[in-house]
């Protein structure tokens, strides 16, 4: 989003010719008293329409006009594609006058609107108010005219306000910091990459609730997998029917319950029938016993789960291992959870991930065996016994994501402040931090198991179909990952 704003000088001849004549410092809010100002003269701003500011419009106002939000139904009216509410075009002029022209003091008094032209995502627009009359008891009629960077007229009307009787000049204030966040969209944005890559052919593992059988068969749609459902057929089709799911074309593997599920999912990997496994409605440990004693799915490290986590306020995914599997690594577990959790960003494209090793302090304390484990993964990361990514620890946690926590304590670190990895000491801090982002912190979350010759993604029960098809969307990259890199 750009911003500024420029005061102009009265002239009636060339209005634009002194557009830069006086830009005003941003850092303060400066207004023009009634008795300074003359006819014509005039002030602009200009402002970049973004979906963020849309987004932040329908939510304040409650808006949700799908002309506004819906790019499908919006394609389909006459204006042929997702337009701004006129409200936000004009509550541009309302800013304008409220912090520049006349500036802070000015009490709105009327305005009238004529909306000729739609506004879209990136257009940019400038807002121009002009000194029309004055009148008595400080009121000033302005005129409001607002361009899109083609010069098209798309907002005209007029504005009487009470303009202030003083000069005033002050501070810009700090406003609530505010984000939108967009799941959706940033689900688009995660799997719209991987459309260029064939589907992988994956075993779903007993999906037995609407959630993870709806997950599976979207997924398919996106063209991530190639679902084998296995479970009991007349189950599948007494869901997909109470769920409007089309289960026409996809393999289904008839068993009679969860447990047989798993054997035959894991006989199929083993087999190399599928390239991947995706568990359903069944619980972790009985899906993950079968894996375990597979031999042919065994590598040499030690399996573990990493969660993706894509949380609001930050501004890139976090990748947090491991809260689902191991319940107290020793150090050696640990190395391998760290070089699983490396592999994954290596084939997600992170070519050096920054890795945190997590304690509730950021000094060594003999007391507490995570900060001592953290310090021998960092000495094996210097001789070279884990490598691919930079180490640090032990972090906590606020000094691995946040660069002011870290600068105010003092840590000096390439990782501190920027970590791309989470690796925590035990699965109960794990899984509660990755729960309480996920819960209380909006986060989207998907779950993949790595260490074995296939990916496995693990969901939660509780998750919806959202989460299920980012971990198939884990499941998609790592399985070409291994077609060159063999666990």
């Amino acid at each position: 989003m750009s911003s500024s704003t420029e005061i102009v000088p009265n002239t009636h001849s060339h209005p634009e010719a002194a557009n830069t004549a006086n830009t005003v410092n941003s850092d303060w809010l400066e207004n023009h008293p009634y008795d300074e100002l003359q006819l014509g003269q005039s002030a602009r701003l200009v402002r970049t329409l973004t979906q963020a500011d849309i987004a932040a419009f329908a939510a304040l106002s409650g808006d949700v006009n799908p002309a506004h939000l819906d790019p499908d139904y919006a394609e389909g009216t006459f204006l042929h594609g997702v337009v701004a509410h006129g409200l936000w075009s004009a509550g541009l002029i309302s800013a304008l006058l409220g912090t520049q022209f006349p500036g802070p003091g000015t009490i709105y008094l009327s305005q009238t609107l004529n909306f000729t032209a739609p506004v879209r995502i990136g257009d940019t627009l400038a807002v121009r108010v002009t000194v029309l009359e004055k009148r008595s008891h400080h009121n000033v009629l302005l005129g409001c005219e607002v361009n899109n960077q083609r010069g098209e007229g798309v907002l005209r009307g007029e504005a009487l306000v009470k303009a202030p009787d003083r000069k005033i000049r002050l501070p810009r204030p700090t406003l609530p910091r505010m984000q939108i966040f967009d799941p959706d969209a940033r689900l688009h944005a995660f799997l719209a990459p991987l459309a260029s890559l064939p589907s992988v052919r994956c075993a779903v593992v007993h999906p037995c609730d609407m959630e993870s059988l709806r997950g599976a068969v979207e997924a398919a749609e996106l063209g991530l997998i190639i679902p084998v459902l296995i479970a009991p057929r007349a189950r599948l089709e007494a869901l997909a029917a109470e769920g409007g799911l089309d289960l026409t074309g996809l393999q289904i593997e008839d068993v009679a319950h969860s447990h047989a599920a798993a054997q035959r999912g894991v006989a199929m990997a083993a087999a190399g029938e599928v390239a991947a496994l995706m568990k359903g409605s069944l619980h972790t440990d009985e899906l993950m016993h079968e894996v375990i004693h597979c031999a042919a799915l065994r590598t040499k490290r030690r399996m573990s789960h990493v969660f993706h986590i894509d949380a609001p306020l930050h501004d890139r995914p976090l990748l947090i291992t491991d809260a689902a599997l191991n319940i107290r690594p020793d150090l050696a577990a640990k190395a391998d959870i760290v070089a699983n959790a490396i592999e994954l960003a290596h084939a997600m494209g992170w070519a050096c991930p920054k890795v945190a090793l997590l304690s509730a302090v950021e000094t060594i304390n003999e007391k507490m065996i995570s900060t001592l484990d953290a310090a021998a993964l960092c000495k094996m990361a210097d001789r070279g016994q884990i490598t691919g990514a930079i180490l640090d620890g032990p972090l906590a946690f606020d000094n691995a994501v946040s660069l002011e926590a870290a600068q105010r304590k003092g840590i000096r670190s390439d990782v501190a402040g920027q970590a791309d990895i989470l690796v925590v000491p035990d699965l109960e801090s794990g899984n509660m931090l990755a729960k309480q982002l996920e819960y209380l912190g909006g986060a989207s979350t998907a779950g993949i198991v790595l260490g074995a010759k296939v990916p496995i993604a693990l969901t939660s029960r509780a998750d919806g179909a959202a989460a299920r098809k980012a971990s198939a969307g884990l499941v998609k990259i790592l399985a070409h990952w291994f077609l060159t890199h063999q666990p």
